[in-house]
């Protein structure tokens, strides 16, 4: 079992958050991505209860983050290739993990105001990746999606849209352009102020999926500005 933390990292000397190096460089072994250290803990007890290698990818900013500790904190596991539905909605599909799916949890409330009911989803695994297909039975209620990460563009969120759209046939579900936020195509940023430009933050995850409910229905989504 390989421990290491990752996501929202900051600074000239981090890499950002490269998942798609990993999952494309590994095979034969479980990435995990948790969103917090409830999740992690989850895995580390699966883990340790078999003989797989894994990779668990601990949120950087989850270390400082109070969450409710569960009564069998040593017992229970979080499952592989399993994503969690932590939201259910009707208007659009929103699948992330890691820090960033932290940040779509903030957002999901946001839209709910402007009257957008946002189905938020977890993969927790990018290696297995959603064996039971939960993100197409999801499609096939909302219609449309957004994935979200923090990996450069044509990373992570590539992969993912690949595994959902074609690989488990969800395009035809479809009734808007599917589409993905990453991270900006550049080096990460020096400092903390950079690293929010740098990479997706609370307003990019709103303005994204308001333009797609706005394409979709302008009379309904009007222009904000």
């Amino acid at each position: 079992i390989i421990r290491t933390r990752g996501h929202r990292l900051e600074g000239i000397w981090h890499a950002g958050s490269p998942m798609a190096g990993v999952i494309n460089l590994l095979r034969g072994i479980h990435v995990c991505v948790p969103r917090n250290m409830t999740k992690a803990a989850g895995f580390y007890n699966a883990l340790l209860q078999g003989d797989d290698p894994a990779l668990v990818v601990e949120c950087l900013n989850g270390y400082r983050t109070k969450e409710p500790e569960p009564e069998n904190l040593g017992e229970f596991t979080t499952p592989f290739g399993i994503p969690e539905i932590t939201k259910e909605g009707e208007d659009i599909t929103i699948v992330s993990y890691g820090s960033t799916f932290n940040l779509c949890t903030k957002v999901a409330t946001e839209l709910e105001a402007h009257n957008i009911s946002v189905e938020l989803i977890d993969i927790q695994t990018l290696l297995p990746f959603d064996i039971n297909h939960s993100i197409v039975e999801s499609l096939k209620k909302t219609n449309r999606v957004l994935f979200v990460d923090e990996d450069v563009p044509g990373g992570t969120t590539a992969y993912m849209m690949q595994k959902v759209l074609e690989g488990q046939g969800g395009y035809q579900y479809l009734d808007s352009e599917p589409k993905s936020l990453t991270a900006k195509d550049h080096r990460p940023a020096y400092g903390s102020d950079g690293d929010y430009f740098s990479k997706p933050n609370e307003e990019d995850i709103f303005e994204a999926v308001y333009s797609i409910m706005n394409e979709a229905d302008p009379v309904t989504y009007p222009d904000l500005y």
